[in-house]
């Protein structure tokens, strides 16, 4: 695929974004039937005559997803209905049992919000037009071919325990004027998406796991044109990297397509993490007509207005203002800020901090050693088997004087190996500092006995020399020593003062 570099796409293009995010709610039961959203159960063991749309079976509204929509509405900004209702949105596809999908149409649940959202120093706010609630589908699964798509697939399953999961979708209005900005302003977007709905405790945001997915949209108009172009539809992009690259990709393909005097094709598009590019789905030339009318089978909804007040006065801080607040309390710049914040570490840290860990020292291990072990087992800080606890007791340790740094990075590779708490793995490992004078004196006696050479350049005046020896003790003692006092004891042996 022939596409225009990024740098020269921007400098003739003009992009203009839209986001539609669905997320799956974290409630016990289904949308509209008692059956268990369990993720990972047994293939369709989670389905009843409801959700599998048995003749004569009739949906009952959950409403403990329509309070986590309204949750969702209120911290985006919305207002929220004072009377909406479901609606049918009809379509033959086999993950839908019913052939239709309750959702909802003209009359959103919540409307007319936006988020702010932070790239590079610069504020953004991105325009919500509305929040709605629907019930998810099943899950389809093609088997044979080499691409995993229907399209030369030998044959097709599908796992219902999916269908009627409550569902919300986050539509944003167009955002123009993001400029070269516009990759990272979608990522941002998501990321603090996903943020705000685990602050409210609504859904677990796993976007591995599907119940948080994106439809990323992408147009570009010629700079100086007030006309916007066509837009493709990117589907289901799961992973927050994979929104910034999506944008980017669609930005450079249709930058070439345009220069070159093509027409851009109104279609939804595949996204594929192998190459960081999308591939054609279907075309959406012609609006597709799926005959919406309102369900027969469930009375409107009409949020009682003092229980809208009550749920947004038991909001908690939302994750931009509680990132300021933290910063300011912590003292750090906003690119260590924004560094804790891109690994997801701020919770870490702060549970850290709250578990008796100064600041500094909390950042430094989770940012330092925790993030680079991470790194190399291919996880998230949130999934490595240590606790904040654990950091704050290593914390004490060292400034205890327990402990040294590297000791302390021995402490936390014990814990990650299961070898049980930092009290338990000084123990069993002996890695306490030597604090006895008596023992630390003995292997400096032994240190400047096998160094007799460095030992007379130090009392020559070549006081720098003391390092080897300091290095010399460090390795008797196999790094348990106070490297500061075993310098001051060495100079007081060789009677140096410096």
């Amino acid at each position: 695929m022939t596409v225009m570099a990024f740098d020269e796409a921007l400098g003739r293009f003009e992009p203009v974004l839209g986001l539609e995010t669905h997320v799956e709610l974290g409630t016990a039961s289904k949308m509209f039937c008692g059956c268990k959203t369990t993720f990972g159960a047994a293939p369709n063991t989670q389905v009843c005559p409801t959700c599998l749309a048995f003749p004569g079976a009739l949906p009952v509204a959950n409403e403990a997803a329509i309070e986590s929509t309204i949750r969702i509405g209120l911290a985006l900004n919305c207002s929220i209905a004072e009377w909406c209702r479901f609606a049918r949105k009809n379509y033959f596809y086999p993950d839908m049992p019913k052939n239709y999908q309750i959702s909802q149409y003209d009359e959103p649940l919540c409307f007319d919000g936006y988020l702010d959202v932070e790239v590079d120093g610069e504020t953004v706010r991105v325009e919500i037009e509305r929040v709605h609630l629907e019930e998810d589908t099943g899950k389809s699964t093609h088997v044979g071919g080499a691409t995993g798509r229907i399209q030369g697939a030998d044959y097709s399953i599908v796992d219902y325990n999916r269908a009627g999961i409550p569902l919300v979708e986050i539509v944003t209005k167009p955002i123009p004027g993001t400029d070269r900005m516009a990759p990272e302003v979608a990522k941002a977007y998501a990321t603090e998406l996903r943020e705000i709905m685990r602050a409210l405790g609504v859904s677990d945001v796993r976007m591995e796991e599907g119940s948080m997915r994106c439809d990323v949209n992408v147009s570009l108009m010629p700079r100086g044109s007030s006309e916007w172009g066509t837009r493709t539809e990117t589907k289901n992009v799961n992973s927050l990297r994979s929104v910034e690259r999506a944008v980017r990709s669609e930005i450079e393909r249709q930058a070439h397509i345009l220069a070159e005097g093509g027409k851009i094709i109104q279609e939804t598009r595949h996204f594929h993490e192998d190459t960081g590019t999308t591939t054609p789905g279907r075309s959406k030339e012609e609006a597709q007509d799926y005959r919406y009318f309102p369900e027969p089978d469930l009375v409107p909804i009409a949020p009682d207005a003092a229980w809208v007040a009550r749920l947004k006065a038991e909001l908690p801080e939302l994750p931009l203002v509680k990132r300021k607040r933290l910063q300011a309390e912590w003292g750090v710049s906003d690119l260590d800020m924004q560094a804790m914040h891109n690994a997801d570490a701020i919770d870490l840290v702060e549970a850290t901090v709250a578990a008796g860990a100064p600041a500094a020292d909390a950042r430094k291990w989770w940012m330092g050693e925790l993030a680079r072990r991470a790194n190399e087992s291919a996880t998230t800080l949130a999934d490595l088997p240590i606790t904040p606890a654990d950091i704050a007791r290593v914390t004490e340790l060292v400034a205890s004087g327990s402990l040294n740094d590297k000791l302390a990075r021995q402490v936390l590779e014990g814990v990650l190996a299961g070898e049980g708490t930092p009290d338990a793995v000084v123990a069993a490992r002996g890695l306490e500092i030597v604090n006895d004078e008596g023992e630390l004196s003995a292997i400096i006696d032994e240190v400047l006995a096998g160094n007799a050479d460095v030992a007379d350049k130090i009392r020559s005046g070549k006081i720098a020399a003391v390092g080897a020896l300091v290095g010399g003790v460090m390795k008797a003692s196999r790094g348990k020593a106070d490297a500061g006092r075993a310098r001051q004891l060495i100079l007081e042996k060789l009677g140096v003062s410096e």
